[in-house]
């Protein structure tokens, strides 16, 4: 077998684990162990399995110290970063012990047996209930959220499905620990091999999504890796949901009477949401329209300084680092000028400075108006803002797009920008940034391709029902029902006979 090594992007080495990749024995051990812990964490029922969220949560937190200095050591990302991550980790976790607790997300309906205008109407009753194992793919820039402790896992395990996390290669340290924290909460609770397994190497990954076990596969990644997945499940003699989080430019607009009232602080904030991280964040901005005028000169030059006084971000891994820096060339190729860009240190690992690059509005290109995955912004400046509909119209749709408007901006632009906006992205953010994606039931992180592959979240409480599916019982005996689904049961909400029902306490 293959040993699985790990690098650290500080200073570029490359180090042996006690790791090995997962071979197809091993991989069908796994996936057939989490086939039958499915019966185990329905047998749990909700309370339960809102327990073990809970359980979970704690025993992250538990070993926090060494789970934050395994993913600091191969990241590169900072202590405090990392340490705020797994905070959200566990928020997760939680969120969906009160989801379950809640109930209302397996959308239970009776309808009784009644005359209707066609006739004698069957009793039928209806609730979402879990796919089966599930594949989850670690993401790279987020070792704990959108990794093995991440909200796909969360999400999956709360609905009920077994999960097998496929571990990205540039933290599979972390990645082991995490599903080892995981493993301790399952085990206290009495549970079996195989509610939560971690499988490592880029054949696992392909051989986990055709393996007739797994019902449903998620990720966080690019669209070339979405792509790769697809291909493997496409081989499949039958077809399984790939939910996918891939590239975003999240355009940010910034009116003229925004600048008026606030430049400065604009430009502060823009300089740490394209930076922080890196600027390794599917949410990161990667346009910003700005105004032509004092104002926007203003908050250009506040940028501009903010860019070239920044030290060296260090990225993920070596293919990153050259993606951003083949990237950034591109657009420098493609018309836009570097506006300001830090200093690095060229032994630093796989640094790579931070760059601001601008562009007038008649400049923008497809080509510009891509992702760069890293710290890297263009600002385009327009003179009008009749002039955006059209400019927005060509840049790729996002998970979020972004409006600072001021005292001054005339409501209607405002209310033009929105309906654009909402047509090509999932979150629409007024006088903010998109970077910080709240974990709340009101959440929705996703938005039409290429940013996403589907109408799904894959933050907050609804991103649960990626790994549900709708089952309706007819005419069945009560005894067989879901408790749920009998008449008797008040603790959840549900529509009955057409009538939504609120839960009794």
């Amino acid at each position: 077998m293959n040993v699985v090594s790990t690098v650290d992007p500080r200073d570029g080495q490359r180090r042996a684990t006690d790791l090995s990749e997962t071979d197809e024995s091993r991989l069908d051990e796994v996936a057939g162990q989490a086939s039958r812990a499915t019966r185990w964490l329905a047998g749990l029922g909700r309370i339960g399995r809102a327990e073990l969220m809970d359980a979970i949560a704690a025993s992250l937190e538990s070993r926090r110290k060494d789970l934050v200095a395994a993913a600091e050591a191969e990241t590169g990302l900072a202590n405090a970063r990392l340490d705020s991550e797994l905070t959200r980790a566990a928020v997760q976790f939680r969120m969906f012990g009160d989801v379950l607790r809640d109930g209302a997300y397996v959308e239970a309906a009776i309808d009784h047996a009644a005359d209707t205008p066609l006739g004698p109407g069957p009793d039928v009753r209806r609730m979402l209930v879990p796919l089966g194992p599930v594949a989850v793919f670690g993401a790279s820039n987020f070792p704990f959220a959108f990794s093995v402790a991440g909200g796909d896992t969360a999400a999956a395990l709360a609905a009920g499905c077994p999960t097998v996390l496929k571990a990205h290669p540039s933290h599979p340290l972390t990645s082991h620990a995490s599903a080892a924290a995981i493993s301790s909460a399952v085990r206290d609770l009495g549970g079996p091999e195989g509610v939560i397994a971690a499988v490592y190497g880029e054949q696992a990954g392909r051989s986990l999504v055709r393996h007739p076990a797994i019902r449903a596969a998620a990720l966080t990644g690019s669209v070339n890796a979405a792509r790769a997945i697809q291909t493997a499940i496409d081989e499949r003699p039958d077809p399984i949901p790939l939910y996918a989080e891939l590239s975003s430019v999240n355009p940010i607009v910034v009116l003229p009477g925004a600048t008026v009232d606030r430049a400065e602080e604009i430009a502060e904030g823009l300089f740490a949401s394209f930076t922080a991280s890196g600027g390794q964040l599917c949410t990161k901005p990667g346009l910003a329209f700005v105004p032509a005028g004092k104002g926007g000169d203003l908050l250009v030059d506040t940028l501009r300084r903010s860019v070239a006084s920044s030290g060296g971000a260090i990225l993920l891994n070596e293919r990153i680092r050259d993606a951003f820096e083949s990237r950034a060339t591109g657009f420098e190729r493609a018309g836009a000028r570097v506006s300001a860009q830090a200093q690095v240190d060229p032994g630093a690992g796989f640094a790579v400075a931070p760059r601001l690059l601008e562009v007038d509005l008649s400049g923008l290109t497809p080509e510009i108006a891509d992702e760069c995955f890293g710290p890297l912004m263009v600002v385009v400046r327009y003179d009008d803002a009749a002039e955006l509909d059209t400019a927005l119209d060509a840049v790729p749709p996002s998970l979020t797009g972004s409006v600072h408007r001021g005292v001054q901006d005339d409501v209607d632009v405002v209310r033009r920008l929105v309906d654009v906006l909402s047509a090509r992205a999932g979150r629409i953010v007024f006088d903010g940034y998109p970077t910080g994606v709240r974990v709340s039931w009101a959440q929705h992180h996703g938005g039409p391709w290429p940013s996403t592959n589907a109408v799904h979240t894959s933050v907050g409480a609804t991103s649960i029902r990626r790994f549900l599916r709708p089952l309706a019982w007819q005419d069945a005996p009560a005894w067989v029902l879901p408790e749920e689904l009998r008449d008797e049961y008040s603790a959840i909400a549900r529509r009955v006979d057409g009538r939504l029902t609120p839960a009794v306490e």
